[in-house]
């Protein structure tokens, strides 16, 4: 059985996949989730928070894990596990893209926020005086982020564990990919058809870069992981070719 490593985004932290973790393992299969530097309970300071500094940390979580690894990345993490996939192919099963970013060799994940016309997060961010973190206010976070988040006791209780710095490093660092190791991993993509951080439209286009193998659609916003949590565990599952899923 596959191990499903799931990598979160900016701003986030292990923590985000509690619920879907739960329904994994409900269902047997094995899960796990880490914090990145700087992320969660991690304390790596901020000049350390840098796009190496996550995909090393997800190469070192790949080690202690035996056998074949589903690796999933939500948002920005679908550009560090697209990097470590690059590193390591014949480690990876399979790489799942949750509303996340699947860059083309070159591209910055601040590039393909700026070419998405219809992203409203770009614009809204709060950049440092010195450009290195940025953060988000909490009415952007309810409105933007969470947008179908609709019950008032979840959006209290996940808004504040926005209120973090986010380095802006990792939104500078240029892909390096290439076919014959990222490439060669089978991928899946799972769509949020209603999400106002990364467009349905640039999701669509950022699929068209590499060879995917199945596009699974969620009628949802940026984070399927809090507002719909059993869909994504049952979108995950079908992934990672575990159980059969219905749309």
């Amino acid at each position: 059985m596959s191990h499903l490593l799931l990598i979160h985004g900016a701003w986030g932290g292990a923590w985000e996949f509690e619920e879907t973790l739960k329904g994994l393992r409900q269902l047997g299969h094995e899960a796990s989730a880490i914090d990145l530097p700087g992320h969660g309970q991690d304390l790596t300071p901020m000049p350390e928070v840098t796009m190496d500094a996550y995909v090393e940390r997800v190469i070192a979580a790949t080690e202690s894990i035996e056998g074949p690894i589903v690796l999933v990345g939500h948002s920005l993490g679908g550009a560090i596990i697209s990097q470590v996939a690059e590193r390591i192919p014949n480690k990876i099963e399979r790489l799942v893209f949750v509303a996340a970013m699947l860059p083309k060799n070159g591209d910055t994940p601040l590039a393909l926020m700026q070419s998405d016309s219809e992203g409203e997060l770009l614009p809204k961010l709060v950049f440092s005086e010195d450009q290195s973190y940025v953060t988000v206010n909490p009415e952007d976070v309810r409105s933007i982020l969470l947008n179908d988040v609709c019950e008032p006791d979840r959006l209290d209780r996940f808004t504040p564990h926005f209120a973090v710095k986010q380095a802006t490093e990792p939104f500078m660092f240029a892909a390096t990919l290439t076919n014959a190791a990222f490439g060669s991993v089978p991928k899946t993509y799972v769509r949020a058809s209603i999400d106002k951080v990364l467009s349905p439209t640039l999701q669509d286009q950022m699929i068209e870069n590499w060879d995917v193998e199945e596009v699974i659609t969620l009628e949802s916003g940026h984070f399927p992981l809090m507002s719909i949590p059993d869909r994504l565990k049952d979108a995950l599952t079908r992934a990672a070719r575990l159980a059969p899923f219905t749309v």
